[in-house]
């Protein structure tokens, strides 16, 4: 009997560090970024409390009336508010565009090491780095791991277009974010995601809860937990185009992998 050949391996230990290093970025970004943000509105308070300090000598009876000064610090305070509200949603998108980034870089980097065994040349490598995750899906799924029926997929569809909205600003990821995952933009004057309302937002409108953030986590976590410790060759496995194209060949089946081949 011909033996089948392993053309993807997820190391358990590398498993484990992966996840653990993941871990490690969102609760040290929690605690050390996103922790400064829990109580803004005492923050406020305090900055309204500070303009009535720092402007009370200006009061004059006889040109003021006695409630404009406080009237005025509210203003301040609110003003407060909202650039910190703004700088903590700026903030949140740094930590999520930071997290989708590095698994994004250790994904293509765990596909080149593994194809290196059974393809060759630097255009593979660049086909490679290039791969979306629907490019990457279309590889592996031929080979048993279906991973746009997974529910992680959809987090981490939404998050790639939630940081190229954030990176990049209007373009075609924001048409896409309007027309798959409206609940990322959030008008702000309004507060709805309503079709209605969608020709009006742009990328100032993106916006990421604390909820929604711990989803993109999670994805990435369960991304990790859900590959095959092998994805193994077999007849049926064709490669697709965009691979195929990188190796000069045309939509032949995956060269085998020398190695750790299946009884």
């Amino acid at each position: 009997m011909t033996g089948r050949y392993s053309l993807f391996q997820m190391w358990e230990p590398f498993r484990r560090s992966l996840i653990a290093n993941h871990r490690f970025y969102v609760e040290q970004s929690r605690k050390r970024l996103l922790s400064q943000f829990s109580d803004i509105e005492a923050e406020a308070n305090q900055a309204a409390d500070k303009w009535l300090e720092d402007n009370d000598h200006r009061f004059n009876p006889d040109f003021h009336l006695p409630g404009d000064f406080e009237e005025q610090a509210f203003d301040a305070g609110l003003e407060f508010y909202e650039l910190l509200k703004g700088m903590e949603a700026r903030t949140r998108l740094s930590v999520v565009a930071g997290m989708y980034h590095e698994w994004d870089k250790q994904l293509h980097q765990w596909m080149v090491d593994e194809m290196r065994g059974w393809c060759s040349g630097t255009k593979f490598e660049k086909a490679v780095w290039k791969a979306t995750l629907t490019n990457f899906a279309e590889l592996v799924e031929p080979l048993g791991w279906d991973i746009r029926s997974k529910p992680y997929y959809i987090h981490l569809d939404a998050c790639r277009l939630v940081v190229n909205v954030y990176k990049h600003g209007n373009g075609d990821s924001l048409t896409q974010l309007k027309q798959k995952y409206p609940e990322y933009l959030l008008d702000s004057v309004c507060g709805r995601t309503a079709p209605l309302f969608f020709d009006g937002l742009s990328h100032k409108d993106l916006s990421v809860s604390d909820d929604q953030f711990q989803a993109f986590s999670d994805a990435i976590e369960s991304f990790w937990r859900d590959v095959p410790a092998d994805l193994w060759d077999h007849d049926q496995a064709v490669m697709p185009a965009w691979l195929s194209k990188a190796l000069g060949l045309n939509g032949n089946a995956p060269r085998k992998k020398q190695g750790s081949s299946s009884p």
